[in-house]
């Protein structure tokens, strides 16, 4: 089948080598304009891009969608179908009309649950126990396009959004294969989205970060687990912010929230609901993430000291 693809991040590669390894023709890579990194500002492609440069691909980076040429130039590849992974673009509607076979999504949640841009991070944040992924037809609106195959995971309790995104990112490639099998072989179905039942996951801020110890034990280390590896939680100890990558829950503790109770293998700090968390992996002011346990070689930490 003739395709185009859209995508940026890591999350995509997969779908797009998906794509090669079944045999269909690729034939053009839409992807967002490479930007500066680092502190030398080195424009750097963007992982599609650089996947669909080792595949011989032709990439495509327009700054708009809407101004027309996208569309000029997706008329002249004449795509039967359109295949959208975290792109980061509204795709408008004459675009999505263009293709026989319309626009396919690759969204990251079980829909109609967890719409929008950090359905990865949000479903970790919130404590769910299992996600998944869900192909969709693309309409005008935000992820709520009719649903065609979903298949779920389970979120074991310790797993991070940043594990979990590598999860989904494998799932999708294969959720995505089955679904254009589906419709070359005339049998996908499609099923409407129950709104009722949606939910909304915005972009991270890093206002998310700061830990309120008098939380419960099992919100901070959602929270820990939801926001790594990015924007990362953090918390003030004697007057320096301290990152806090990987958390594990501990029962029954004595202390006043936010206080170290134990430094043993680790920084068990008292919880609100006088439950604790022990921190297994820290990061100091300009420095690299570590255990905690290295961490506390360097470091003189004493029971009593207090996160704020």
């Amino acid at each position: 089948m003739r395709i185009v693809f859209m995508g940026t991040p890591e999350f995509a590669v997969p779908c797009l080598e998906r794509l090669v390894s079944d045999g269909h023709e690729v034939v053009g890579v839409f992807t967002q304009p490479d930007k500066p990194k680092g502190r030398g500002h080195k424009m750097q492609f963007p992982p599609v891009k650089e996947k669909a440069v080792e595949y011989n691909l032709p990439v495509f980076q327009p700054t708009k969608m809407k101004d027309g040429t996208a569309y000029e130039i997706l008329k002249e590849l004449a795509p039967e179908l359109i295949i959208v992974v975290a792109y980061g673009k509204i795709i408008p509607q004459d675009i999505l009309d263009l293709p026989k076979y319309g626009c396919v999504n690759i969204h990251a949640s079980l829909l109609p649950r967890y719409r929008g841009a950090a359905p990865i991070q949000w479903c970790v944040l919130n404590g769910e126990k299992k996600s998944g992924v869900t192909s969709m037809q693309m309409d005008a609106g935000l992820d709520t396009g009719d649903m065609l195959i979903k298949a779920e995971t389970e979120i074991g309790e310790n797993m991070t959004a940043g594990e979990l995104h590598d999860k989904l990112s494998t799932l999708g490639a294969k959720v995505m294969s089955k679904t254009i099998k589906k419709i070359i072989d005339g049998t996908l179905e499609r099923e409407k989205q129950d709104d009722s039942l949606s939910n909304y996951a915005p972009m991270l801020s890093k206002e998310l970060c700061p830990v309120d110890w008098t939380k419960s034990a099992e919100e901070i280390h959602n929270q820990v687990r939801g926001l790594s590896p990015w924007p990362v939680a953090t918390s003030v100890l004697n007057g320096e912010i301290y990152k806090l990558h990987k958390t594990e829950k501990i029962g029954k503790t004595k202390g006043e929230p936010g206080e170290i109770v134990s430094t043993d293998g680790g920084l068990t700090v008292a919880c609100g609901d006088g439950n604790g968390v022990k921190i297994l992996m820290i990061q100091a002011p300009g420095k690299k993430a570590m255990s905690c346990s290295d961490f506390l070689r360097g470091h003189k930490i004493e029971v009593g000291e207090k996160f704020e």
